[in-house]
């Protein structure tokens, strides 16, 4: 689940191996270009750590982190 903290969507995804941790990172990274949205996220192994917030209306969470949040639900 996602959590707001610090003026943050946060979550972190684990995976079986290193291989499907940067296969999802991969498919995030190009919806992520589309949407011109761009996480702060953590690789170590098989665990992602991603934080969202929007950079442009002062590093706060936006509708905009919601909704890269939810595209990111669906490739996990």
């Amino acid at each position: 689940m996602w959590e707001e903290k610090n003026n943050r969507l946060s979550r972190t995804f684990v995976f079986r191996n290193f291989i499907e941790a940067f296969s999802f990172m991969t498919k995030v990274a190009i919806v992520a270009e589309k949407m011109n949205h761009h996480p702060y996220w953590i690789n170590v192994y098989n665990k992602v750590e991603i934080h969202l917030s929007t950079h442009d209306e002062g590093d706060i969470v936006t509708e905009k982190d919601r909704k890269l949040a939810k595209e990111i639900d669906q490739l996990a």
